[in-house]
């Protein structure tokens, strides 16, 4: 399968990582970008690896993850079409930190790391951009930190929810968002690094509170200004 750069052009200028770069820069991605097609379940890097480039999920999606020395998973994200992933080794030219892998039939643009390097030094200008998008990575791995180390289960889980609706929300007319990424409970827990059983119990408190709603795989938030109470750290759901 031959790579459609119109698609490409398309899907980097969408993404918050491109889209405010001139023109001529995302058609010059465009140009660098090349395809890759997974399986179900094949491993795309893992953590240590040598750093080949960023990727962007086209179709299917990605699962970044770490193994425990005690065999857990601990779930770090799920790239849908349209999400980009693996940056930092762009700028640290160090290896990968967590593994990568395909969940369903998946297609990738690979922007090559020495074709993004070099588009870097001709242009030094763009640094700002991207030491900016960096940064904003970096205080959302600080709100994980601090979920971790200082809230119980039910503030970790709304912190997760509360940000799964900023990178995923999709507003219903009713005033609602539906979180729009296929999450069943297993993948959550490994995402608070909790048992699946102690999460279901919190998300149906936090059904019968009023601040979300569960279906098959989907999750549904009813009241965001209450869910992130939770997530700061207040200690009741309750109103």
């Amino acid at each position: 399968m031959t790579i459609d750069h119109g698609a490409a052009r398309a899907l980097i200028a969408s993404s918050e990582w491109f889209r405010e770069l001139p023109p001529e820069v995302v058609s010059q991605l465009g140009r660098l970008a090349r395809l890759r097609q997974l399986d179900d379940g094949t491993r795309l890097f893992a953590q240590g690896d040598e750093a080949d480039g960023l990727y962007g999920v086209l179709r299917g999606q990605v699962r970044i993850s770490s193994q425990g020395a005690d065999g857990r998973e601990l779930l770090v994200n799920v790239f849908e079409p349209g999400g980009w992933f693996g940056e930092i080794s762009m700028f640290d030219d160090l290896p990968r930190t967590h593994d990568a892998a395909a969940q369903g039939a998946t297609d990738l643009l690979l922007i090559p790391k020495r074709e993004f390097r070099a588009l870097l030094e001709a242009d030094p200008g763009l640094y700002p951009h991207f030491m900016r998008m960096l940064c904003r990575k970096l205080r959302r791995s600080f709100g994980y930190i601090e979920s971790a180390a200082f809230l119980p289960l039910r503030g970790r889980l709304a912190y997760r929810l509360a940000e799964l609706v900023e990178l995923h929300g999709q507003a219903n007319s009713d005033g609602s968002v539906t979180i729009g990424l296929h999450l069943p409970q297993d993948e959550l827990a490994r995402m608070v690094n909790a048992a699946r059983p102690s999460v279901s119990r919190e998300l149906k408190t936090l059904e019968a509170d009023g601040l979300i709603a569960l279906a098959y795989g989907e999750i549904r938030v009813l009241d965001a200004q209450r869910l992130a109470a939770v997530a700061e750290g207040q200690t009741s759901s309750r109103r």
